[in-house]
């Protein structure tokens, strides 16, 4: 398969498959234990059944949402994950590109292989800058002030970190920031010649916004589960949520809340969005998925705050069902990061394109000409 035969995110994952070395395709593709709960993100969908309207005079859908303060051409958002370089050497530059082409927003990671302040002026699309709350408060205040004077619009504060979920297969693979060419691995780099030619030739790995503050953003290989543990504040609590919406001033979000009574904390605390997501089932393994949360979610906090479902996304008629079901708009990450890895800028590019012709189509088909006029009138849901 080559790139210009992907029609959809599954082919794009095939390729991605084919193209790098095991450890690095596993660290995108797995998640925790047995990892039922990633899989459910994507099969709960198929537990709600679209109902089309017809006869309804369709000439042009508009798809354009309004999420933390910026008015996005299609309601499906680029959501925050680490190290984009290290899947290909466009990294997160290219994404943030396309997501400005799209008119949709990029979200840059605290972990991204690329500086924020880089990032910002590559692109002059919509940003929310995604924070991890480290043990140094000092990195964090440095964090924001930095985001600031880029111009970043949104923050969105990750809250389901605070200890590494089990996930089995960077454990059999020794995955570690930046990578090492261990005799266990050897056989797959070598198998792989592409993507290690140009990772050993490249520009040097490092984790851009940290490397300044701690060893393991540069010059130390660790593994993605010991720097979780060793580095990020495992007692946050609501109250230095609260501490962080006040400093940052603007549109703020809270990202990785599954429960109705998170929610209503997070409303409480002034935030502006929840982000409902169990980090695609990379942490806590027999977790609800957030489409299965959405419904009471929205019905508890719906109108107080902006809902963002986060996770499981493959098809654009899926950004359409938890549309109807309340969310005001979608996010994901895998979507993006198996078309990054099997074709860099252009296979992201392409992969928007498919994903938003499925939107658009999608909702040509349901007779809705905006967003707003999808309900739950417009789904059966079984969950």
């Amino acid at each position: 398969m080559k790139l210009k035969d992907c029609c959809n995110i599954e082919d794009f994952r095939m390729l991605a498959h084919r193209r790098l070395p095991a450890p690095i395709f596993d660290f995108i593709d797995g998640g925790a234990e047995d990892e039922v709960t990633m899989k459910r993100n994507t099969e709960s969908f198929n537990e709600v059944d679209l109902i089309p309207h017809v006869l309804a005079g369709m000439t042009s859908v508009d798809l354009s949402v309004n999420v933390l303060g910026q008015k996005l051409k299609m309601p499906l958002i680029l959501s925050p994950t680490a190290m984009q370089r290290l899947y290909h050497q466009d990294g997160e530059l290219a994404v943030a590109r396309i997501a400005e082409k799209y008119g949709t927003m990029y979200c840059v990671s605290t972990m991204s292989t690329t500086s924020l302040e880089d990032i910002a002026a590559s692109s002059g699309g919509p940003k929310l800058f995604q924070l991890y709350m480290h043990r140094d408060e000092g990195l964090n205040r440095d964090l924001l002030a930095r985001c600031r004077q880029a111009g970043y619009q949104a923050l969105a504060l990750t809250v389901d970190t605070i200890t590494s979920g089990n996930r089995e297969r960077d454990r059999r693979s020794g995955m570690t920031t930046p990578p090492k060419l261990t005799i266990k691995s050897l056989m797959s780099f070598a198998l792989h010649p592409d993507w290690t030619i140009s990772y050993l030739l490249g520009s040097k790995f490092v984790l851009a916004n940290v490397a300044q503050y701690v060893k393991q953003g540069s010059d130390i290989a660790s593994s993605v589960l010991d720097y979780i543990n060793s580095q990020m504040k495992s007692d946050i609590s609501w109250e230095d949520a609260e501490t962080i919406r006040k400093e940052w001033e603007g549109p703020f979000a809270i990202k990785g809340l599954m429960s109705v009574e998170d929610a209503r904390r997070a409303v409480d605390i002034g935030a502006s969005a929840i982000i409902i997501s169990n980090h695609g089932g990379r942490q806590l393994d027999g977790a609800r998925t957030p489409l299965e949360q959405l419904s009471e979610i929205v019905d508890n906090v719906g109108g107080k705050i902006e809902v963002i479902l986060d996770g499981g996304i493959k098809r654009g008629s899926q950004v359409v069902k938890a549309l109807a079901l309340g969310a005001t708009a979608c996010s994901g990450g895998r979507f993006f990061l198996f078309p990054l890895a099997a074709g860099g800028e252009q296979g992201v590019g392409q992969a928007m394109e498919i994903i938003y012709n499925e939107i658009y189509r999608t909702m040509m088909l349901m007779g809705c000409k905006s967003i707003k006029e999808l309900d739950r009138s417009r789904v059966v849901s079984r969950l």
